[in-house]
C-alpha cells in the first residue's frame, strides 16, 4: 500500500480531481501557499500496483512531477479502497511493478556506504576462498549470503534505463571494484594459507570439485549470469522482496572471483584464466539481463515518448546505452569466443576417452569422471592437462592406458594434451 502526495496547482485543479473521480480514488485536499505558488496538496491511498498507473493519468493532464511523495503505509481504510485493491492487486489491471520514481530510490536505498560494501565484500570473498579450498559447497553458499553485490549491478541497471548517468556509473565502478576487491582478498588469503602449509603445497587444486565447476565454464555458465541478472530486475521493480534475489547474483560472482584469486595464488595460469572469463561473462550478462527486464516491464528514462523512436534517439539518451553496448559486445564475444573453443575442446576430450575405454582391452573398467583444464587456445600453455578418473577391479593394472588416451585426444583435438590416469578400485563381489 502507497500513499501519495501530489502538488496540484490550481489552474489544473478541475483536471486533476476528475481523473481521481473517475478512477474512484478516495483523497483528501489541503490547501498550499508556498513559495508564492497556489496550489493544493492532494493526498491519496493506492494500492502499491496501482501507483504508475494513477501517476500516467494525471501527467497526462500536465500534473508533472515536480512534487510528488510516495510513502509506503500498512493499510488504508477510505470507502473505495477495497474495489481499487480488487482492480489492481487482483483483477485485469494487476501489475506487481513499482513507479520508475519508486525503483530509483528503492535502488539507492539498496547500497551500503562504501567502508560497509567492500568490507563485506572482501569477507564474503575470504569465506569463499576457503569454501572452495575446503571443498564445502555449503561454506560457498554462506560467502553468497554476505555478499553486496546486488546492490552494485542493480543501481548501475537502473541507473542505466533511466538515463541516469551519475547512478550508472556509481554502479558499474562498485561492481568492478568491488569484484577486484575480491580477488585482491581471496589471492591474499589463499597465498596466506599456501605458505604457511595449512593446506600442502603439492595439492592439486584442479581436482578439487568446487574449484573445478568455476575454472572450467561452459555455455550453461551464460545462462547463471543472465538468470542472476533477470531475477534482480524483477525483484526490484516489483513487490517482491529482493533479499533472496542477492544471494543469486552472488552466485554467479563471489566464487567465480574466489577462484581467480586461488589460482593466482597457486601460481596456476590456466586456473586463473578459466575464472576470469567466467566472472566477466557474469558480470555483463548481468547488467544486460536486468537491463532487457527492466525495459520489458516498461521503465523508460524520464520524457521518454511511447511510439516515437526518433524523437527519443538523442544523444543524452543513447550515450550511456550505446558506451554499455559496446563494451558488452566486447566482453561477450570476446569471452565467447574462448568459452566456445573450450566446449568444443572438452566435448571431443570426452567423447575420446569414452571411444578409447570401449575398447575390449579395457572392458572391465568404468568411467568415473573427466577433468579438463581450461583450453585457452595456447594463450597461457602450450599443452592441456586431462585427468580421467576410472574405477577398476582390485589389483589389475593397465599400464598403457594413459598413452593411448594421450595419443588418441592428440590426434582428436590437434593439441598437445597431458593425460593423468586416477584408479578407483573397485571391489570384486564376495563369491558364494
Amino acid at each position: 500500500m502507497r500513499l501519495l502526495q501530489v502538488l496540484v496547482p490550481d489552474d489544473r485543479r478541475d483536471d486533476a480531481l476528475r481523473v481521481l473521480d473517475d478512477e474512484d480514488i478516495d483523497y483528501v485536499r489541503t490547501s498550499e501557499c508556498s513559495d508564492g505558488v497556489d496550489a493544493e496538496l492532494v493526498t491519496l491511498p493506492v494500492p502499491t500496483q496501482a501507483v504508475e498507473h494513477v501517476l500516467t493519468s494525471l501527467r497526462e493532464v500536465g500534473i508533472e512531477d515536480e512534487f510528488v511523495v510516495v510513502s509506503s503505509i500498512e493499510t488504508a481504510r477510505t470507502p473505495h479502497i477495497d474495489e481499487l485493491e480488487e482492480r489492481f492487486v487482483s483483477g485485469d489491471e494487476e501489475d506487481d511493478s513499482i513507479p520508475r520514481e519508486e525503483i530509483r530510490t528503492k535502488a539507492l536505498n539498496m547500497t551500503p556506504g562504501r567502508v560497509t560494501y567492500y568490507m563485506m565484500t572482501l569477507l564474503s570473498a575470504i569465506v569463499a576462498t576457503a569454501g572452495l579450498l575446503l571443498d564445502s559447497p555449503a561454506i560457498v553458499v554462506g560467502s553468497m549470503v554476505i555478499a553486496p553485490q546486488v546492490s552494485a549491478a542493480l543501481t548501475g541497471t537502473v541507473g542505466l534505463v533511466l538515463n541516469d548517468r551519475q547512478m550508472f556509473r556509481n554502479g558499474v565502478l562498485s561492481l568492478v571494484l568491488g569484484l577486484l576487491v575480491a580477488v585482491v582478498g581471496a589471492f591474499a588469503f589463499a597465498w596466506l594459507i599456501r605458505t604457511s602449509a595449512i593446506v600442502p603445497v603439492p595439492i592439486d587444486i584442479t581436482a578439487i570439485s568446487q574449484v573445478q565447476n568455476r575454472i572450467s565454464p561452459g555455455l550453461l555458465a551464460l545462462v547463471v549470469g543472465i538468470c542472476a541478472g533477470a531475477a534482480g530486475a524483477f525483484g526490484l521493480a516489483t513487490a517482491i522482496p529482493v533479499s533472496l534475489v542477492g544471494v543469486m547474483i552472488a552466485v554467479a560472482l563471489i566464487p567465480a572471483a574466489a577462484a581467480v584469486g586461488i589460482g593466482l595464488a597457486w601460481g596456476e595460469a590456466g586456473v586463473a584464466l578459466g575464472a576470469s572469463v567466467l566472472l566477466a561473462v557474469n558480470a555483463t550478462s548481468i547488467l544486460l539481463a536486468g537491463l532487457v527486464v527492466f525495459w520489458y516491464l516498461g521503465y523508460r528514462p524520464a520524457g521518454w515518448e511511447v511510439g516515437s523512436l526518433q524523437a527519443n534517439l538523442s544523444r543524452d539518451r543513447t550515450a550511456t546505452i550505446a558506451i554499455m553496448l559496446v563494451v558488452a559486445v566486447i566482453v561477450l564475444s570476446g569471452a565467447g569466443l574462448v568459452l566456445g573453443q573450450h566446449v568444443t575442446f572438452q566435448n571431443a576430450v570426452n567423447d575420446e576417452v569414452r571411444t578409447v575405454l570401449a575398447d575390449d582391452d579395457y572392458a572391465d573398467l568404468e568411467l568415473a569422471e573427466v577433468r579438463t583444464e581450461f583450453e585457452d587456445g595456447g594463450a597461457v600453455s602450450d599443452e592441456t592437462d586431462v585427468t580421467v578418473v576410472v574405477a577398476r577391479p582390485a589389483d589389475t593394472a593397465y599400464p598403457t592406458l594413459a598413452l593411448d588416451l594421450e595419443v588418441a585426444l592428440e590426434t582428436r583435438t590437434e593439441r598437445p594434451v597431458s593425460v593423468t590416469v586416477e584408479f578407483v578400485e573397485r571391489a570384486s563381489p564376495a563369491s558364494g
